[in-house]
C-alpha cells in the first residue's frame, strides 16, 4: 500500500491525500508538480526514476488507511536531474 507522503521533499509543499499535483517514483519519494517539472524534468533526484502522477485514495478508504505524516524534506532543496 502507498504511504501517501505528506509533502514534497524539494520544497517542502503540502501534498493531501486527494491533491492531484503529487507525483512520485517507484520508491515513492514524492514531489510535488512543479519542482517535478521545472527542477526534475520529470525524473526522482534520489534514484532517477520518472515521476508519475500519484494515485489518490478514496476519502473512505483513509480511514482505515490512512496517509503518513512523516515529512521528508531535503533542507538543501533537489538538483537537476539527468535521464539516464
Amino acid at each position: 500500500m502507498l504511504e501517501l507522503r505528506p509533502n514534497c521533499e524539494c520544497c517542502d509543499r503540502d501534498l493531501p491525500p486527494e491533491s492531484g499535483d503529487a507525483l512520485i517514483c517507484s520508491f515513492e519519494c514524492t514531489f510535488c508538480s512543479d519542482c517535478a517539472a521545472t527542477v526534475l524534468g520529470g525524473f526522482c533526484p534520489n534514484c532517477g526514476g520518472e515521476l508519475v502522477r500519484r494515485p489518490i485514495r478514496p476519502a473512505a478508504k483513509l480511514v482505515n488507511n490512512p496517509a503518513s505524516t512523516i515529512r521528508v524534506f531535503k533542507a538543501e532543496g533537489c538538483k537537476p536531474v539527468k535521464a539516464a
